[in-house]
Order: C-alpha cells, then structure tokens, then sequence
C-alpha cells in the first residue's frame, strides 16, 4: 500500500524543474528529430526514410579538418607524436582554460569577423557549446522571474537553453515579414512597455546575428537603434554571433563589436557575446561554448560556474594547436564560406524552379522557406497539419516557424549543410513531387468549386434567361428538394 501510495504521489517527490516540462523539448522543432531518429534516411539501407533538414549541422567542410588532423599527429596526446604531452594534458586543469587554446581562440573570433575586431583573451570563458554559454549568461545576468526580450522568430531551444533551470523568461519583439522579419523600433519598445505593464522585470535583450532562422544579418542602423536602447534603459544585450563565420558576404556582416569601438559612450558593462565551434567549425561534439562579456563582474562569475561545464583538456589542447594554424584557418574560412555559397545557391534556385521562394540570406546553414501558398487554412493549426504530411508523407524533417515563435504561419526552417549533394537533390525532389501533389488537388478543388457554382446558377434560369427571385431562397437546396437529385 505504501508503495504505491509512494508511486501516486511520485511528482511530489521530485523538484518542479525534475516534474515539470520546462525543457520545451514538446514541440514540434524537437518532434522532427523524434520523427528523423525513429526512421533515419540512408542511402545504401534506407532510401524512403527521414531526411534531417531540421539539424543545423555543417558538414561541408570536415574533410578539410579531417585532412588536417592526419598531417599533424602532434596535435592529438593519443598518438605516438603527441603521447609527450599525455600527462601534462591529462592532469587536472584550471577551469581558466588552457592558455594557448584562449589565445588561440581568440585570434580566430577575430580571423572569423573578418579580421575587423580583437578579441581579449582573457575575457574569453569556456562553457558546454553554445547551450552552455546561454544559461551561464542567464545565471550572472538575470534571477527567476526575470525576463529577456527576444526579436521573433527566433531559435526555438533558446527556450530550454536559457530558461529551463534559470526561470529567466523570453518574451517576443515581434517582426513581420512585410519587411523580412526586420527588427523595429516600434515593436522593440512595445515589447518593453507591455512587460512594464504586466510588472516583469526585463533585464535585457537576447539576439541572434547572423539570425537562427532567417540567416539574415543586422544592418547598421537597425542594431545602432537597439543598442542605444539598451544603453538607455540600462539593460544588457546578449549577441549570439554563432554563425559569425558562415557569412557569404563578409562585408554584410557586422559584429556588436565594431558597434562598441566606434561609440564610447555606450556602457561597454551592459554588451556579451556568446559563440561557439558547432557551426563555423562543424564540431558541436566537441562542445567547445564561449562567452564573451566586457562586463570583468559577469567574466569572473562565469569563469567560476565554467567548472560545471568545462571544455575537456584534450579538445582544448587539439584545438589550440589547429586554430593557431594561420595558413589553415585563413584557407578554411574562406573556404566555408565559398561551400556555403554554392550549396545555398544550388538549393534556393532548387527551389525556385520548383515555384518555392525563400526570404532572401546570406548567412547560416539553413534557409526560411515560404510555404504559405499550401495552408489550407492560414493558422498555426493549418501549418502544423501542412508540417505534419511533410514529416509523415513526404518524409523531410523541416521545423515550422510556429516553434520559433513566427506570427505568421506557413514559414519553414530548412537545412541544407547537413547532407551531401545526392541527399540534397533527393530531399528537392521530394519537395517537388509533394508541390506538384498539392497545386494538382488545389487545381481540382477550384475547379470542383466553379463547376458546382455554375450548376447552382443553371438552376436559378428559365428559358428566356430570367432569374425567378423565390428560386435563389435557402430552400433551394434543401433535403426536400427535387433539385438535390438532379445535381448528384
């Protein structure tokens, strides 16, 4: 009796993050990979599998890394070139981080934007990947209750990776597709106002540059507005630049960084930078995260929590020797960038063809494509059932823009630098044939629609072409009428 009295009432034994469902992890963003690892797409074992397009993953350069990882066994302690280094790696480590990886680190932040920014090494703290770098932000930043804002549509983990154990809240600046999801200053301080109202305290903004899931970039004026904003409402801004390094067109890229060395009278105190190698570098299993804050208060605290997440030695060490390659790092970037190019390119024109359009990018492993023309019904609910034939039918993992909080229904995040060029044009086909299957049943419906009308009409007319006015009453169709059998 006691036992199961026990299993009744086992929520009450847990803590509310334990019982509760704070993660966010039940959407339909996390359902697509549900639906992917249940039925993976593989080229030799399983062709009418689950593409993934919903994983931001960039694997178009990791030959390269591969490559270089074989001409410098020195690098890695598990070879025999490298096995000198064995012990002194091994061994315990300051949560400070090694220092040439920092140094290292750094260097490349910089390399990535262009070479137009340095970074200070000893500003740089380590944490789990960029998941990681969000929720120790969260933690020297905010206390539960608390809030940031956040421009709409945005990554949908940001949910659990700064919400989840901080109970730090987002809530939405929203933007519209009217001018491609920009950033206003309208909505910016309705956002702040409406959370005054409702007595949340809003300790800051939380951005995405280049955008996770637009894979736009912040022009100059858009992100000078917001940060006088928060220099003038006393709030930080936390700039996730996490694909700062898979920009087509270097030159549309600007970092919060530049921003703050041509002004000096913002509050550097109140400006942080997350980053992270999953995406520039392709490596999100090396969970290498970084914060980067001009605030000495938040680096210190945060260097201290790093120990909860620190980057294993090993990686560091491995790391710090391939990104003090000047030669490598200069070819690779370069070389991302050009990949991301062509492959971004061969699936927006995809695409197109296909009578499909995308918002217009430069930047990041994915695009935001504008299924609106298929809704049956311009609803969330209408996306998700659109959503759910793609995953069920057609078997592509794409995200719905109502998991990134998108107002407006029928956009989708698609991936494209996660799969080869063959999967790449099998996921297009498919695409193609499901557009083709959805014009045709649309084409039907309206002509289905015009031949009934025309039908009602042919009704409602004598001979001479008069129209007899009792004829056009709602008793026209009615079960009783002759006229119901004469239509079937």
């Amino acid at each position: 009796m006691g036992y199961q009295s026990m299993r009744g009432n086992s929520s009450q034994l847990l803590s509310r993050i334990a019982a509760g469902d704070g993660h966010g992890e039940n959407s339909s963003y996390f359902d697509g990979w549900k639906a992917y690892d249940s039925n993976p797409f593989n080229p030799s074992s399983n062709l009418g599998g689950v593409i993934q397009m919903g994983l931001a993953e960039n694997l178009l350069c990791l030959d390269m890394i591969k490559d270089w990882i074989k001409e410098h066994p020195e690098a890695s302690i598990c070879t025999e070139q490298g096995l000198t280094d064995f012990e002194a790696v091994a061994n315990f480590q300051d949560y400070h981080g090694l220092p040439a990886f920092r140094q290292a680190l750094a260097k490349f932040m910089g390399k990535a934007r262009g070479g137009k920014v340095k970074f200070d090494p000893d500003r740089i703290v380590m944490s789990g990947g960029g998941t990681g770098a969000q929720e120790t932000l969260a933690f020297c930043l905010a206390n539960p209750g608390d809030a940031f804002l956040v421009p709409t549509p945005y990554y949908p983990a940001f949910d659990r990776d700064f919400c989840w154990r901080t109970g730090v809240r987002l809530l939405p600046i929203n933007c519209y597709s009217s001018d491609n999801f920009k950033l206003t200053k309208a909505e910016l301080e309705l956002a702040y106002e409406n959370a005054q109202r409702d007595n949340i305290t809003v300790k800051g903004v939380l951005m995405t540059n280049p955008s996770n899931p637009l894979g736009t970039t912040m022009d100059r004026d858009t992100f000078k507005t917001l940060l006088s904003f928060v220099n003038q409402k006393r709030i930080h801004l936390i700039c996730d630049e996490i694909f700062s390094g898979s920009v087509f067109n270097q030159s549309e890229f600007l970092s919060v960084c530049e921003l703050l060395e041509e002004e000096p009278s913002y509050d550097r105190n109140l400006f942080h930078i997350a980053y992270s190698l999953s995406k520039d570098m392709g490596l999100p299993g090396f969970r290498v995260g970084v914060i980067y804050s001009y605030n000495d208060a938040v680096v210190r605290c945060a260097r201290r929590m790093s120990s909860f997440g620190l980057v294993s030695s090993q990686t560091q060490h491995l790391l710090a020797h391939m990104l003090s390659d000047d030669d490598f790092t200069s070819e690779y970037l370069a070389e991302n960038k050009r990949r991301l190019h062509k492959r971004h390119g061969e699936f927006t024109s995809g695409l197109e063809k296909l009578g499909i359009k995308c918002l217009p990018s430069t930047a990041g492993l994915f695009v935001w494509m504008d299924l609106r023309q298929f809704l049956k019904e311009s609803t969330e609910n209408g996306e998700l059932e659109l959503w759910r034939v793609i995953i069920n039918d057609v078997k592509l993992n794409v995200s719905p823009g109502s998991s990134f909080r998108c107002t407006e229904p029928g956009w989708f995040r698609v991936c494209f630098a996660n799969m080869d060029d063959a999967t790449m044009h099998i996921a297009l086909r498919r695409i193609g044939d499901f557009a083709d299957k959805l014009k045709e049943d649309t084409t039907q419906m309206q002509n289905k629609k015009r031949f009934n009308k025309k039908l009602r009409l042919s009704f409602c007319r004598l001979n001479d072409g008069a129209i007899v006015p009792h004829l056009m009453s709602p008793h026209l169709l009615s079960p009783r009428s002759p006229l119901v059998k004469a239509s079937n």
